[in-house]
């Protein structure tokens, strides 16, 4: 596990630079910068603060974008030790889940079968702390629920072993997310495939497409940008013909526009501005035609309005319009996002455009206000920490209590 306050990320792009033979000024060509600039961020004084821009030189670098941003984080505040503490089993029950989806002879339940609908609701409680932004506690929820499902699926046969491999695919998909946040960006795409597999028993396309809306996260969490596109614009097709017609679902609707925003994200972060903003627009499409008070979170997507202007926001960061990421959606109703997840997600996203627009005390302000609300949720963001590195390098004095707060927690330094 990486320790970020005893190696900043100038130090592995330092490292994976010299490992690719390359010198300042050939990285800075490769990158359009300047070999100063590349100098100033091996040294720890610019912070890279952009996907996309970390993304280009792990890719001109040949290394993992995990082990350059230094995931995952070892915080000891804010119960960032008990969330990881719980990472074993989680990767147990999910290797244990392929391995009886695979129809593997010879295995054996491993916990005491339950009833269907308590695992549902133990399921449903699981979404609500992944919504919550509650990593600590979805990280515990996660071990005793994959494992009994388990038990379910080698216990049981007809409909109720289709509810179970329901119930297996949304508790994988939680599972998905929080271990992407949690930085385990390997295991996070193990739960995709489990949610996969589910689903492919289970022959629904919607929980099909749902399950490729995670594929997408868990692609993005490496940095597989045109795979992400790929994976997105094939299941928009699997979608095509449950989406033509005058009575469209809205399940399909939304998970036609949930899927759009992961595309969008990944053309943004390969500097594919036009294609990002065509990819926003459709989403917003679909959102408006399910109305103002539609907010997906039943299929975990939180599609709504309020999600599409989420998604413009780290768009516009991405691509360099932070204030056209800002306005992209209008009336968009952040704070009516019935997910602190989703509300986060913007909260950084908008701390970051304030940064790059000038207005570094109110990104201040916007990022503590959000750690105050979901601590480790923001503590262990990569963006949330680079912009906090930033923004030191800056100086705010007006906020310079709130941002050593900020850094403490973080444990930037030590």
């Amino acid at each position: 596990m990486q320790d970020g306050a005893e190696e900043h990320i100038g130090t592995r792009v330092r490292i994976a630079r010299n490992a690719a033979g390359l010198t300042q000024t050939e990285l800075a060509g490769f990158l359009g910068r300047t070999e100063g600039w590349v100098q100033n961020v091996e040294s720890g004084r610019f912070a890279l603060d952009r996907y996309s821009l970390i993304t280009a030189i792990a890719e001109v670098t040949d290394v993992d974008v995990v082990w350059l941003l230094g995931q995952p984080y070892r915080l000891r505040r804010a119960a960032g030790a008990m969330a990881h503490s719980y990472v074993p089993g989680v990767r147990a029950g999910l290797r244990r889940a392929g391995l009886i989806l695979s129809g593997h002879p010879g295995l054996l339940p491993q916990a005491q079968a339950t009833d269907t609908r308590s695992l549902a609701v133990r399921a449903a409680k699981a979404n609500v702390a992944r919504q919550a932004a509650d990593l600590p506690h979805v990280a515990a929820l996660l071990p005793p629920l994959v494992e009994d499902l388990n038990t379910e699926l080698l216990v049981v046969q007809g409909p109720a072993r289709e509810t179970a491999l329901r119930l297996l695919a949304d508790t994988a998909r939680t599972a998905r997310m929080c271990l992407n946040q949690l930085g385990y960006p390997d295991l996070a795409w193990v739960a995709a495939e489990v949610a996969a597999g589910a689903a492919t028993q289970l022959g629904d396309p919607v929980v099909k497409a749902a399950v490729a809306w995670d594929r997408c996260g868990a692609l993005l969490h490496q940095a597989s940008l045109p795979e992400t596109v790929v994976v997105a614009d094939a299941a928009l097709r699997d979608l095509e013909p449950l989406a033509s017609g005058s009575h469209v679902a809205e399940e399909v609707l939304s998970l036609r526009g949930a899927l759009m925003l992961r595309a969008a994200v990944a053309e943004a972060r390969q500097y594919r501005a036009d294609a990002a903003w065509d990819r926003i627009d459709e989403a917003l499409t679909d959102a408006d035609r399910l109305g103002p008070e539609w907010h997906d979170v039943k299929r975990q997507t939180v599609f709504g309005r309020g999600t599409v202007a989420v998604h413009a926001a780290e768009v516009g960061v991405e691509v360099q319009s932070p204030d056209r990421g800002l306005n992209r959606v209008s009336d968009a109703r952040i704070g009516q996002i019935p997910s602190r997840e989703r509300r986060m997600h913007y909260a950084i996203d908008q701390a970051r455009a304030l940064r790059a627009m000038g207005r570094a005390p109110a990104a201040v302000t916007t990022l503590r206000a959000a750690a105050q609300e979901a601590p480790y949720y923001v503590y262990a963001d990569p963006m949330a920490r680079a912009l906090v590195s930033e923004l030191v390098r800056q100086g705010v004095p007006s906020q310079a209590s709130s941002l050593s707060s900020l850094v403490k927690h973080m444990e930037l330094m030590r």
